[in-house]
């Protein structure tokens, strides 16, 4: 994928119009300054997703998952 590279100068002037075509392409812009680059303008990531609830209305308990076992637990003896 090749990034799209632009004058510090043109980002000055463009700076709004390049943050909402980022936002809306989400590819990266390399900015640059006298030909090296100083900065890039990338899309920001959403939050991770949290590990405890990701499943929520997903998964189906079948039986009774409370109630004691009438079965002896191996950890108990």
């Amino acid at each position: 994928m090749r990034v799209r590279t632009v004058k510090a100068s043109e980002f000055k002037a463009k700076c709004l119009a390049l943050m909402d075509e980022v936002a809306r392409t989400g590819e990266p812009v390399l900015v640059t300054k006298r030909g090296r680059p100083v900065a890039e303008l990338r899309p920001v990531q959403g939050p991770p997703r949290r590990a405890i609830g990701f499943l929520k209305g997903r998964l189906e308990i079948v039986g009774d998952i409370v109630s004691p076992l009438d079965e002896p637990w191996e950890a108990l003896e």
